[in-house]
């Protein structure tokens, strides 16, 4: 009996509780929300794999060593493994020793993110050059 009673009463306290419970209203009116970076449609291009719009890209005269959210085309080539797309980009004149925001080569992104065959690549690039 005193077990139920005193059940009944804790339950009692956090329902009363609940019941005088205050919502709190945030003015947020006054925010704004503004993407500061955002990626080109090239480098997005490039990071997904799509060879063809990339090469269209180029066609219509797509800067190979303009930078998109601090890295170059080959970075993102480099990155995400893409290696047609990277030897693509080297064959346009890519360069091979440029530096992203974060002072990272192209070889750099691919032996960080584990890109075995685009750093293979990008090595052999490098020893020609």
């Amino acid at each position: 009996m005193k077990k139920s009673i005193i059940i009944s009463a804790v339950a009692l306290c956090f329902s009363m509780a609940t019941v005088h419970a205050n919502t709190i209203s945030l003015n947020t009116d006054h925010l704004k929300m503004v993407p500061t970076l955002k990626v080109n449609s090239f480098c997005i291009s490039i990071a997904k794999g799509d060879i063809e719009t990339v090469k269209k890209l180029l066609s219509l005269g797509e800067d190979v060593n303009q930078k998109s959210y601090g890295m170059t085309p080959l970075m993102y080539a480099a990155k995400y493994n893409r290696t047609e797309i990277l030897k693509l980009l080297i064959e346009k004149g890519a360069d091979l020793n440029a530096k992203s925001d974060k002072n990272m080569t192209a070889i750099k992104y691919a032996e960080l993110h584990g890109a075995k065959e685009a750093y293979a690549i990008l090595e052999k690039a490098l020893s020609e050059k």
